[in-house]
């Protein structure tokens, strides 16, 4: 008789089992397989870093958005000239600045490849305007632009005896040419570092190969170097054009977006459009209008970053 009622409530404890099992396991899972105190710990640590993303990260694009929702604000701002030179602006601004700096950059790491001691010197010398904050740097040149008392102006008058040109005052595209200008000349160290390190991760066996083989500088660029720097120069120029997007100092401290606010682009409209206008629905709107040019490239990037072609 009580073996019938083992094999009777056996299967019963064997369905039941699972039920008992199941939130155990999601629990472990949940927890990644910690117990007691480093669940503990390991909560402790996280907190903050949550707490922080939401409150200084997610509340503030979810409020941003929420502000520039409304369709009359971007009606509003295709009434606005200065938008639609803000736009053209900053087409310009990303398609020379960001291409003319890389492809500089691609040159000048070939350049600092070479293994001789005064250019390893010289590169400490080239990554000086990098490495000094943007603050003083575009206010040095904006001050060195300037028609009346700028250290272009004042070697022109005092060793030719002639006046020198209106960099920032009178004409829309030298002013804006100015400001992309003193970009390239800032940022052009940083991409230079990034391309020498991946030209330096080039396996040296592809160059003596190609010696062999009686290639010729040109050869070994176009054959060897680039094909394999193709990658990592596609994911710096898509990262450059992110961080230029969304750079406001160079114009704001350069050109300051004049002359007559012709050289604004669209970062710096939002911050006119927020602070001087006291409109932050409006400023938020411009700089949202760029969002379809910025999803498309985060995307891209992270896509990029997945793969293992990145890799040299």
């Amino acid at each position: 008789m009580d073996g019938m009622q083992a094999l009777q409530t056996a299967p019963a404890a064997a369905q039941t089992a699972p039920a008992y099992a199941a939130p155990r396991v999601r629990r472990k899972l949940w927890r990644g397989g910690l117990q007691g105190s480093e669940y503990t710990w390991a909560l402790a640590f996280c907190v903050p870093y949550i707490a922080i993303f939401f409150a200084f990260v997610l509340y503030p694009v979810a409020f941003g958005l929420w502000m520039g929702h409304r369709p009359h604000l971007y009606v509003e701002l295709w009434q606005d000239p200065i938008y639609r030179i803000s736009i053209v602006n900053t087409i310009v601004y990303l398609a020379v600045g960001v291409n003319v700096k890389l492809f500089l950059a691609l040159l000048l790491s070939g350049f600092f490849m070479r293994k001789r001691l005064w250019v390893k010197a010289l590169l400490v010398v080239f990554v000086l305007p990098w490495a000094v904050p943007s603050l003083p740097t575009f206010m040095s040149i904006h001050w060195m632009l300037n028609a009346q008392w700028g250290l272009i102006n004042n070697f022109l008058w005092n060793f030719f005896g002639i006046d020198g040109p209106s960099f920032l005052d009178t004409s829309r595209w030298v002013a804006l040419f100015c400001v992309i200008g003193a970009y390239i000349w800032k940022y052009l160290p940083f991409w230079t570092i990034i391309l020498l390190a991946g030209r330096m991760a080039i396996p040296q066996e592809l160059y003596e190969s190609a010696d062999v083989d009686g290639a010729t500088g040109m050869t070994k660029f176009t054959h060897v170097t680039f094909p394999l720097l193709a990658n990592l120069y596609l994911v710096c120029t898509l990262l450059s054009t992110i961080w230029t997007l969304g750079d406001f100092i160079t114009v704001y401290f350069v050109s300051g977006g004049g002359p007559a606010l012709t050289t604004n682009v669209l970062a710096t409209l939002g911050i006119r459009n927020a602070y001087t206008l006291a409109r932050p629905d409006l400023g938020v709107a411009a700089v949202m209008t760029a969002l379809p040019l910025l999803i498309p490239l985060v995307l891209i990037l992270m896509r990029k970053l997945r793969t293992a072609e990145v890799q040299l």
